[in-house]
């Protein structure tokens, strides 16, 4: 890992490490299920300042990581996204760890309150609530 200011870029070779890394800077994760009972994704979920950071790995080959603000209501398929990012594991987790923790400067201007957290789709129709730690 190198250090740039309070970013710190790390390259990734491995999933395991990766969502390691996740786990250390707060991410949250839930595994959406289908209707029998089949896991479809594990999703990763950080709540801060005004924005909620998401990484879906549906394989080891397609994962997203999306930046969004706080206030969108989907944090599975938002309608507003600050960054987006898609790809196989390794990729998409180094550009994920690369981010600034705050906003990205310059994009969408967002209110300047922090966000509470969020509600992730959970089982059998029901939502979790993540807390913004």
């Amino acid at each position: 890992m190198t250090f740039s200011g309070d970013t710190i870029t790390a390259e990734i070779t491995d999933i395991e490490s990766g969502l390691r890394e996740l786990i250390h800077r707060g991410y949250q994760f839930v595994h959406p299920c289908d209707a029998n009972g089949e896991v479809m994704a594990v999703v990763g979920v950080r709540v801060h300042d005004n924005v909620v950071d998401v990484v879906r790995l549906n394989a080891e080959d397609d994962v997203i990581a999306t930046r969004m603000p706080g206030t969108e209501e989907d944090i599975l398929e938002p309608e507003v996204w600050l960054w987006r990012f898609a790809g196989d594991a390794a990729t998409v987790l180094t550009a994920l760890l690369a981010l600034p923790d705050e906003r990205i400067p310059g994009s969408l201007v967002l209110p300047e309150t922090a966000s509470k957290g969020c509600w992730v789709p959970g089982r059998g129709g029901t939502s979790r609530w993540l807390a913004a730690s």
